[in-house]
């Protein structure tokens, strides 16, 4: 029993595995826009065959592997990732914005904005462990415009052949599209906001 002052807190639920959903969701994406593994491949530069154990949620995909596949169809990694989801609607509550964690780094994000056909901005925060570093290839930034908010501790972000090195509070504006890298070289998670805006 709680006093009036406490608040009872729910126990603590891992997160659902998401290999299915974005099984599911990768093989539909594909087969929209009537490609093959094979031509899929050649726009993500990801070997049929991963792609082939990923679509039957055989091998759980890494971010990079995400972002890679995700460009080559034109979609955020954001929106690909919320697709699989399933979920709509105007208002996403705190306790339904989906999680997703990269089994090889412990990258962690989570989409805060709803999923909404009408409003082309995506809103992630992402937590990056110490010593994790994500790359994307420029393809993942095809038809989008960017910004990273630092909301605690210490992102060095690669961006083409520039480096930026950004602390709590700062915002950068991303630029044309580049390979980019996250990385958090110090010796405490980061954790920061993207906000992303389809170009239409």
């Amino acid at each position: 029993m709680t006093s009036g002052s406490e608040t009872a807190r729910p126990p603590s639920i891992p997160a659902p595995d998401p290999t299915d959903g974005l099984a599911r969701r990768l093989r539909l994406e594909r087969e929209a826009r009537g490609w093959s593994l094979g031509d899929l491949a050649a726009r993500s530069g990801v070997s049929k065959a991963m792609i082939s154990k990923v679509e039957r949620a055989e091998a759980s995909p890494t971010a990079l592997l995400l972002g890679r596949l995700s460009g080559a169809f034109g979609l955020t990694l954001s929106t690909l990732l919320a697709r699989a989801e399933g979920e709509t609607g105007q208002v996403r509550r705190a306790a339904a914005q989906p999680v997703w964690i990269d089994p090889a780094t412990g990258y962690r994000r989570r989409q805060v904005s709803p999923l909404l056909a009408e409003n082309p901005l995506d809103l992630t925060e992402v937590e990056l462990p110490a010593g994790a570093e994500i790359a994307y290839p420029a393809a993942s930034y095809a038809f989008l415009r960017q910004m990273i908010w630092m909301l605690d501790g210490t992102l060095t972000f690669r961006e083409g052949e520039a480096t930026h090195v950004l602390e709590a509070g700062d915002c950068l504006a991303l630029g044309a599209p580049v390979d980019c890298a996250f990385a958090n070289r110090s010796g405490r998670p980061c954790r920061y906001l993207v906000a992303v805006v389809r170009q239409r």
